[in-house]
């Protein structure tokens, strides 16, 4: 799967969802801070992701490799402060509460979930607007 960004604003880092070529669904995630824990955004690179489970989020996978991060996950929400250095899923971009968003966020992770049904990994490209 690749993520490809193409909007860096102080709103969020916005990117497309593409697998096996098509693009299905739409990311959101922190602005570039340097890779802190839980304020940034991810490198562009290549990790490898593996299934996730715990009690607030029951199924999904987690993003691994990514230096000085622990805990990067694919999960639902609409705006920036809902991901603490995750990666949220959508269907649409949208202003919500005046603020970007990405909207119907538990479609767009269901489908998301849904093309992972029979992989516990998988590896993912990040790349940025230009690569």
């Amino acid at each position: 799967m690749i993520i490809r960004r193409i909007a860096f604003t102080e709103h969020g880092t916005f990117g497309v969802i593409i697998d096996n070529g098509i693009p299905f669904a739409l990311t959101l995630e922190r602005p570039w801070m340097d890779n802190k824990q839980n304020v940034s955004c991810i490198p562009a690179g290549v990790y490898a992701c593996n299934r996730f489970s715990s009690e607030t989020h029951p199924s999904t996978f987690q993003v691994m490799n990514v230096p000085e991060r622990t805990a990067i996950l694919f999960h639902t929400g609409n705006l920036m402060k809902h991901s603490a250095g995750c990666i949220l899923i959508g269907e649409t971009f949208e202003l919500y509460k005046g603020q970007p968003a990405v909207m119907s966020s538990s479609k767009g992770f269901k489908e998301f979930m849904e093309r992972l049904t029979d992989q516990q990994d998988f590896q993912l490209l990040i790349q940025d607007r230009g690569e």
